[in-house]
């Protein structure tokens, strides 16, 4: 934490909302990371590589509580900063069912991120493309600036060429930007916007939007693939080397219907294979899923090609695990990295009585709060990491901070609702989820 400045109090003041609200932050997660020490001199490598023209595949193995999504998150800052685009892909069941690989792609270019956007990046980035494609012709061509005409069809030569891979496959995908090219210079906002959405796999395009481009259909799972690789080359022709594209949750294809599922992974080894040939340059895959979905009998293991392309062997003693491998273990939390996590905490606190809390919120104090958070959960400190901090801002630092007179060991009495629990937390504790408080006690004396 010393040889990190810290962020704006507004910057502090996002990070510590997530936390009461018991979510990962969106962004800095550099000055809350422990435990990965051991993954950033490999995984800087790897981003680097895959800036460089080549693509890599990680596969995140971790139970629940072990930082799966801070993982992902922490070292998709890494690649922004390297000027790599980043998105992440919840699969679920429902909404993004990893089998339909189109809507895959779609959740991946709404949450498409850069450096300078949160928000709004494909569009930017086709308005980027396009700019740069006109300079280029206005450079051969001065004159063409006072005939949009010309212009277009100067600028549809050069979007060709440069998407010439992607057009052998997938003739729609230049098709559409042609198109909203010319509906840009003829500002006919509609008709852009409207051709945008579909490249970004959004369904319910107007037909009279894409009878203008001469599209016939929704995009589907064949060409999400191959619109995937469109994206990498856009990214790299406006200066983004590469794209971080995370996965995460994948185990929740272990409920799906079976034939749903088969599908699922048999996408999944589609997208391993495509990249092993060296199909999407640029690309950093990166899949969080349970043990289970690993080694248990209704993930990985169902089709054997997949297996085989994520095994990795795992020691007993995990100080020998290899980063380099295509998949690495998360370990879960053990105290000293609650308390560890918690002084980052109490640090990027933005206080308005910054004394009371270095003097109320001691080590001692947030190591007897990680023990009886942990303790509440059935001893599994592993489980606990959420509830720490979401209980640590708004039961313990807020308080503190408010209120002169409050003491944590005589007044601290948080109660952790079922009703705020994940299932996985409500199984730890031994309870039914229902709307039954448990007091946390952090006097030190037996509950008995």
């Amino acid at each position: 934490m010393a040889e990190l400045e810290l962020p704006s109090k507004a910057r502090r003041k996002d990070i510590l909302h997530a936390l009461r609200t018991g979510t990962v932050p969106d962004k800095g997660l550099e000055w809350l990371a422990v435990g990965l020490d051991r993954f950033e001199k490999t995984i800087g490598e790897e981003l680097s590589e895959c800036a460089a023209g080549r693509s890599r595949v990680k596969a995140v193995r971790g139970d629940y509580g072990t930082g799966k999504t801070f993982f992902s998150r922490y070292f998709a800052a890494r690649a922004l900063a390297l000027d790599m685009a980043v998105t992440e892909v919840q699969v679920s069941e429902v909404d993004t069912p990893l089998y339909r690989l189109e809507t895959v792609y779609r959740r991946a270019l709404e949450h498409l991120r850069t450096k300078e956007r949160d928000r709004g990046a494909f569009r930017q980035l086709v308005e980027r493309w396009f700019f740069d494609l006109e300079e280029e012709a206005l450079a051969t061509e001065p004159g063409l600036g006072a005939d949009p005409a010309r212009m277009h069809e100067r600028v549809a030569l050069l979007l060709e060429e440069r998407l010439r891979v992607v057009a052998e496959d997938q003739p729609a995908f230049s098709s559409a930007l042609r198109a909203a090219h010319r509906a840009r210079l003829e500002e006919d906002e509609a008709t852009f916007e409207g051709l945008v959405a579909w490249l970004m796999g959004q369904p319910h395009v107007a037909a009279t939007v894409k009878r203008k481009a001469n599209l016939k259909a929704d995009l589907d799972h064949t060409g999400a693939l191959a619109f995937l690789r469109g994206l990498l080359l856009l990214l790299k022709q406006t200066g983004r080397p590469g794209l971080v594209l995370v996965l995460d949750e994948v185990e929740t294809i272990q409920r799906v219907r079976g034939d749903s599922r088969e599908k699922s992974l048999n996408a999944l080894r589609q997208l391993l294979d495509a990249i092993g040939r060296g199909d999407y340059p640029g690309l950093y895959l990166v899949i969080t899923g349970t043990p289970a979905f690993y080694d248990g009998p209704q993930g990985v293991q169902r089709l054997p090609p997949l297996a085989a392309r994520l095994h990795t062997d795992f020691d007993e003693d995990s100080r020998f695990d290899n980063p380099r491998a295509v998949q690495v273990r998360l370990l879960p939390f053990n105290e000293e990295r609650l308390v560890e996590v918690g002084k980052r905490v109490r640090e990027l606190y933005p206080a308005d009585h910054p004394e009371r809390i270095r003097a109320k919120v001691t080590d001692d104090v947030l190591r007897a709060f990680a023990r009886n958070v942990a303790g509440k959960l059935g001893q599994r400190t592993g489980i606990a990491p959420r509830l720490f901090l979401k209980k640590l801002v708004d039961r313990l630092l807020d308080r503190v901070d408010q209120f002169e007179d409050f003491e944590p060991r005589e007044h601290l009495d948080p109660r952790i609702a079922a009703a705020e629990m994940t299932a996985e937390e409500a199984t730890a504790a031994g309870i039914a989820r229902s709307p039954d408080d448990i007091v946390l006690n952090l006097r030190g004396e037996d509950d008995g």
